[in-house]
Formats: C-alpha cells, structure tokens, sequence
C-alpha cells in the first residue's frame, strides 16, 4: 500500500462528509449512527421498503446487515440495494449469522447475487458460509475451526482473494487478525480489541463512499481505524470500567482519530 493511503482515506472522509444509508442490526443501530458521526459521516436509518429507495436516492452509499433480519427489512434491502446499484453506490454488506438459519443463508446468497456489492465484510464463518464452504456457524460468532491465527493466515488471505475474484467485491474477514482482500492483494490487520461490536460495517461504507476509486485501501483504512480506536479506548479502561465505558471510549477515539494518527499507529502488513 502507498504512503499516506490510509491517511488519505480518513482525510477524505472527514472532508466529504459522506452521507450513509444503514439497514442494520436494531441492537446496534444507535452506536452505528454515533460511530458515523464520530468519523466525520452522516447516518440515515431506515427500513422501510416504502421509503428506502428515496432515501438510498439522496444518500452516497448504503450498508446492509442482516443480523435482526425480517420480511419487511429483506424487501428494504433488496429495494434500497437495487436503488443504489442503480445509482452506481457502494454497498457494505454484513452477513450477520449466514449459517446459522436457512433463511439468513438464502438472503444473503440472494443479496450477494442480486446485488452490486461493493464490500463484504463478516467474519470468517459467515463469508465461507456465504462462498458455500461452511456447514454451520455459532450465531454471530466465528466458529473455533474457522479463526484466523498466524498458522492459517496465507490460506485464509488466498480464500479471501479468490471470494474477492469470484464476486468482485473487497473481501474484509474481521477477527483476532482481520483479512482485507481484492483479487489481487491481501492485508493483515493487527489492530483491534475483542471487546468491538459491529459498527465497523457502516464505517466501512462511510470510507468506501469517500473513495469510490480506491475501495481496496478505503476497507483497509476503515478495518485498521476501527481496530486502532478499540485499542485506544480499551487503554482508556481502569478497574471498575467495562463494556458501557468502552463504548463511549471508542466512541471518543473515533472522534478524535485523523489521519496521521492513523499512519502512525496502523499495524497493516500486505500478504503474498
């Protein structure tokens, strides 16, 4: 990757103010708008299959997370998604549990295929659930066989460079070590800290709309500056914080994140 590139996908975020439509998990949708505000993004919520193609209309990019699926979010989905491939917007897509039901595997694999995704981004069993190679996952968690470590982490970086190839979307596989991929290059990720939830997504779609030409370097910049604020704010916690407390330091350290902080502190690391 380039100098400055992770840099330069912060600044551009921070200078566009990108303006991102989420159809998102419910438990998590107030920390998704706060964590797009925090960057500098400007969040829109809504599910609504009689709204959304207006509004993924208005916006520049759009996020789709499955993981407080229904009826009425699948037909938002698919309209919104429609809409925006129209449109020529990036789409994050998280497939919050694919594996876990018939009905989050079937929509995901329809999504994926309808669909103009631009970014995929899941752990590891539910992107092979989505590539049709894993028989179950444990809800949203990634299964123990499935984890990425050191020992497994070139064939998990080919995987992902041959789902990116297959899909033509930027393959982010986020755990302990996350994948970031095209098909051609692949990233390790080393920032980060188990106590994260899934606000990542719609940071991911926040940079991928700030750079639209750049998507690849865009993931990566958002994968690393999510992990290099959890890090931040787990440094922040003392002896009686827990998870209510961190969530406000990672909010904080999004806030205050720029781009050289992001440069300096990124452990970003290109795979063969």
């Amino acid at each position: 990757m380039e100098p400055f590139a992770l840099k330069r996908a912060l600044d551009n975020v921070r200078a566009t103010t990108p303006l991102v439509h989420n159809i998102t998990n419910y438990v998590t949708v107030n920390d998704c708008a706060n964590a797009l505000l925090a960057i500098g993004a400007s969040p829109i919520m809504s599910d609504e299959p009689a709204d959304v193609v207006d509004i993924t209309s208005i916006c520049g990019g759009l996020t789709l997370n499955i993981g407080t699926l229904n009826e009425r979010s699948i037909r938002g989905m698919f309209a919104a998604g429609e809409r925006a491939s129209e449109l020529g917007h990036p789409i994050v897509f998280d497939p919050v549990g694919a594996g876990a039901s018939a009905l989050r595997t079937r929509t995901a694999s329809d999504l994926l295929d309808k669909l103009a995704v631009s970014v995929i981004r899941g752990n590891m069993s539910e992107v092979k659930a989505l590539a049709g190679g894993a028989a179950a996952t444990r809800g949203v968690d990634v299964c123990p066989g499935d984890a990425v470590t050191e020992d497994n982490l070139a064939a998990g970086a080919a995987f992902a460079r041959d789902f990116a190839a297959k899909t033509g979307a930027v393959v982010a596989v986020t755990g302990a070590i996350d994948i970031v991929a095209d098909a051609e290059r692949a990233y390790a990720v080393r920032n980060g800290s188990p106590l994260m939830g899934c606000m990542l997504s719609c940071v991911c779609a926040a940079f991928a709309t700030a750079n639209p030409d750049a998507l690849l370097d865009a993931t990566v910049a958002a994968v690393a500056g999510m992990g290099l604020a959890g890090q931040i704010a787990q440094g922040r916690m003392s002896g009686y914080d827990g998870n209510g407390s961190f969530r406000t330091y990672l909010l904080d350290a999004l806030y205050n994140l720029d781009g050289d902080a992001l440069e300096a502190g990124a452990r970003v690391e290109e795979l063969a």
